[in-house]
């Protein structure tokens, strides 16, 4: 039996002054090596900045054959045709967001590092939990910390994917694959990376390879 598969899901920067300048920046990311997903993820950006973000770099994602996931807001996400949305804790019921996106969108939701709260999600539907953040982010003020053991308890007994967040590099990726997030989701680790968006995706590509061959290993494959 083979080990489930890894997947990079990016989220965008926390603000971005030119769509357009960072298309082009999208675009090197997505064409260097696998990605899932990107969430527009823009807090506090006015409905206008968000609405004109998701048509820049809607089609990029998309063309690339990468779902396109709106933080926050399932009302506007579905009027802007996104592919799902991500709801916190805090923000719109799952079951809330469920009706405004309708069966076939994702929905995921946040679930810090409570294997109860994700599992009350997974059982409402969701999509995907995520837990985190595993390590210190600037992106975030994060109320939690999340520890590798949560990935691996969580694949071992329940099928809804888990997504792995929260100052995640190419440099500590590996663990979290091997531990068994299904995704990892990276935002300053893609877009503040001294070597350019390109060359973190290929890395944190690499390094999920490594944490699944790792995993195998774990399980004697």
């Amino acid at each position: 039996m083979s080990a489930p598969a890894c997947r990079l899901y990016l989220m965008t920067p926390p603000r971005l002054e030119d769509p357009a300048g960072f298309a082009l920046r999208l675009e090197a990311a997505l064409s260097a090596g696998d990605v899932a997903a990107l969430q527009v993820r823009l807090k506090g950006a006015s409905e206008a900045e968000i609405t004109e973000a998701v048509r820049v770099l809607g089609p990029i994602a998309r063309a690339h054959d990468v779902a396109l996931i709106l933080n926050d807001d399932p009302e506007l996400a579905a009027r802007l045709d996104c592919d799902g949305v991500h709801v916190g804790q805090s923000d719109t019921p799952y079951a809330q967001a469920r009706r405004l996106m309708g069966r076939d969108r994702i929905v995921g939701v946040t679930c810090h590092d409570s294997r109860h709260l994700a599992m009350e999600a997974a059982e409402q539907g969701a999509d995907y939990v995520a837990f985190g953040a595993f390590f210190p982010t600037s992106t975030k003020e994060a109320p939690t910390r999340a520890e590798p053991e949560v990935l691996t308890l969580w694949q071992e007994s329940m099928e809804t994917p888990c997504v792995a967040i929260g100052g995640i590099t190419a440099e500590n990726a590996r663990g979290l694959a091997g531990a068994g997030a299904d995704f990892i989701a990276v935002s300053a680790g893609v877009w503040s990376h001294p070597a350019g968006e390109a060359e973190a995706v290929r890395a944190l590509n690499a390094a999920i390879a490594q944490g699944l061959a790792d995993r195998q290993t774990a399980h004697g494959v």
